[in-house]
């Protein structure tokens, strides 16, 4: 393992998120809960500045509510909101919930491969204030953007991997992420996690497709793509699972493209693609607005 590292850069201004925090509900839908949560946040005196809510079935279905709210002496007063929250919820309700201090940035850890666009504009985007997140390490199988991620101020960490036993490499990842993130994002990370290293790990990890799936799974999508004479390519973010690129989708989008282009043009559209893709799914994710549910997502965008 090769180490390099600066001191961080200081994480972007969230003044934006002061005294705020994200409230996420989920569980069976039944009368009433809308008006639980917000008895809890009265009670607080806490103001709501946005809510979201969803139902798959309103008798008896699946409900999901995403609520952001205001409150002077937020830190004071959030293990007290969380104990009536369980109170309350708790009273004939089939409820789940998670309460976070918005002002306080997921700790994120990117792991790349050479291919560096996701990743620098990953960077490009945190250094301007525009992914809420503290990007904790960069970790990659090649020492290639090492220079590139240096001039962010990003601890850097490469750790080869090669052939089919990557278990030496993934106990490395452990120890450097262990305490140290919130999730993982694989920014065109040529390598397949384990499903061992996946339950070791225990933070969502988002990946970033090369392709609109479930079309053309597997290496060499755009030269595929040509093959096929396609009119859209495309690219999806998504949640790892066990099941190779079968995880929960976050956000997926495509752009046109004709006859005329070639396999080089549809791998440089693919990227555009690619980096937006991957930074909403980024941005919804550290802004808790995404809810998973079964194999499928909820996007309060």
């Amino acid at each position: 393992m090769t180490i390099t590292q600066e001191a961080p850069l200081q994480a972007p201004s969230l003044t934006h998120t002061h005294n705020q925090a994200s409230l996420i509900v989920h569980g069976r839908d039944r009368t009433g809960i809308v008006a639980a949560v917000g008895a809890v946040l009265s009670k607080h005196k806490a103001n709501i500045v946005s809510l979201d809510q969803y139902s798959d079935n309103p008798h008896g279905g699946a409900f999901f509510q995403r609520t952001v709210f205001s409150l002077d002496n937020l830190k004071a007063a959030l293990p007290h909101i969380d104990d009536d929250l369980k109170a309350q919820l708790g009273k004939g309700f089939e409820l789940e919930f998670r309460l976070r201090d918005m002002s306080i940035p997921h700790r994120v850890a990117i792991f790349a491969s050479k291919a560096d666009h996701c990743l620098l504009d990953l960077l490009w985007r945190h250094r301007r204030g525009e992914l809420p997140i503290t990007v904790s390490m960069v970790i990659s199988n090649h020492p290639d953007t090492a220079g590139e991620v240096r001039a962010f101020g990003i601890p850097f960490f490469h750790v080869p991997s090669a052939g089919p036993d990557k278990s030496a490499a993934e106990t490395q990842h452990l120890s450097l992420l262990k305490g140290n993130v919130d999730f993982i994002v694989l920014a065109r990370y040529m390598q397949i996690l384990s499903g061992d290293f996946i339950a070791k790990v225990g933070v969502p990890i988002i990946n970033i497709h090369h392709s609109f799936l479930p079309a053309f799974i597997g290496a060499g999508p755009y030269a595929r793509a040509k093959e096929r004479g396609v009119k859209l390519v495309g690219a999806t973010a998504h949640y790892v699972t066990e099941d190779l690129d079968e995880g929960p989708i976050i956000e997926q989008d495509v752009v046109r493209v004709s006859h005329a282009h070639t396999v080089a043009d549809l791998q440089r559209r693919g990227a555009d693609v690619e980096r937006d893709v991957l930074s909403r799914a980024v941005l919804w994710h550290s802004e808790d607005r995404v809810i998973r549910h079964e194999n499928h997502t909820i996007v309060f965008a």
